[in-house]
């Protein structure tokens, strides 16, 4: 069953398909914008239109390839975003894979529709290990591989994995020739600095609200949509709520608990001493740790929306003071990911958005 199709991005679609056309197309590219506007759906879209073998129109959506992609069951398109972590500390490519087939079906079965991932998932290393595998590899039925990496921020730096990062950034810097690598993130500054200096920006703008209508009329995203109690039921409520960003509605009834946790936190970073430690405490044992990291992503959106609230009012004090409590909160993520209590970060990490916003 193919997946829902893309909405809008009408003139950025012609730009990108003119670069193809002219052959001028980057190896190595990042599609950049805010949360929920479509950038991996963009990507899968391009990634089709590559991989399509119809002369004149492309994507025809009539060809084997075309098929096969529309369906994410391409075996030259390769769609990593990511994932829990694999138990087994020693993982081989070909559980990288069967794990990703799965996460796929799921996400096909769903017709490409899916909520953010959650803050403890991340494109691990052992993924990074495979990406390079297969990059080394022939297609299998076209000319050309081409790879998605959605939410590319997530790629975790690991000790020890020298070697995988080394080999990643080479294969950004250089992809073969039949090779397409086609990156994403609503975060672009959170991406290792040696990423972003090999790949080719592109900013991906948020939809009009007749595409945001249209999106949000399609039967299968108004069924998941219809089952979600946060949402409001009419039409027009819906895309004012998505201002330009549909994607933003799927699941947001899952995350309203760490957003709502979220801003709990920026409101207590420059309270009293005392409520700074009761908050923190709430945060929980290590077994708390995932929802815990929900609740950092969605600081670092309420974050970044501060940044820009201010540089559009001219505050340049204020947003330098959130641009370093966005820093803050990314050493944060670092160090929950380890095997650190949510409530000692959490502890640490409050006196340091205090210190950087007052």
């Amino acid at each position: 069953m193919p997946i829902v199709p893309l909405y809008g991005h009408a003139a950025l679609r012609e730009r990108l398909a003119a670069s193809a056309d002219r052959g001028a197309l980057p190896g190595s590219l990042l599609l950049h914008g805010p949360r929920g506007v479509g950038k991996q759906r963009l990507a899968l879209w391009l990634a089709q239109r590559l991989l399509c073998t119809d002369p004149a129109v492309r994507p025809c959506g009539r060809c084997q390839s075309c098929r096969y992609a529309g369906e994410l069951a391409h075996p030259d398109l390769r769609w990593v975003y990511p994932r829990p972590r694999l138990k087994d500390a020693d993982t081989t490519s070909k559980e990288v894979e069967q794990d990703y087939a799965e996460g796929t079906a799921q996400r096909v079965e769903a017709g490409g529709l899916y909520s953010a991932p959650s803050g403890s998932d991340a494109i691990y290393v052992a993924t990074v290990r495979a990406i390079v595998q297969q990059a080394a590899m022939s297609p299998a039925l076209g000319r050309r591989k081409v790879f998605v990496l959605g939410e590319a921020e997530r790629m975790v730096p690991q000790e020890g994995a020298d070697a995988a990062a080394n080999a990643f950034l080479k294969l950004l810097e250089e992809p073969p020739d039949d090779t397409t690598l086609i990156l994403t993130s609503s975060e672009p500054g959170a991406l290792l600095p040696t990423i972003r200096s090999r790949v080719v920006g592109v900013r991906v703008a948020p939809l009009a609200d007749a595409d945001v209508a249209a999106f949000l009329d399609d039967p299968i995203v108004a069924a998941a949509l219809d089952a979600d109690r946060a949402l409001p039921r009419g039409s027009a409520d819906r895309v004012a709520l998505a201002a330009g960003a549909p994607g933003s509605l799927i699941g947001r009834g899952e995350h309203a608990a760490a957003s709502e946790a979220a801003r709990r936190l920026l409101d207590a970073a420059t309270a009293d001493r005392a409520t700074r430690f009761r908050l923190a405490f709430q945060q929980g044992s290590a077994r708390a740790r995932g929802a815990f990291s929900d609740t950092l992503d969605e600081l670092t959106v309420l974050l970044h929306a501060r940044v820009h609230d201010a540089l559009r009012g001219a505050d340049e004090r204020g947003a330098a003071g959130a641009a370093r409590a966005v820093e803050c909160v990314e050493r944060a993520k670092e160090r929950a990911a380890g095997n650190v209590s949510p409530a000692l970060v959490g502890a640490a990490l409050l006196r340091d958005l205090g210190a950087a916003l007052r």
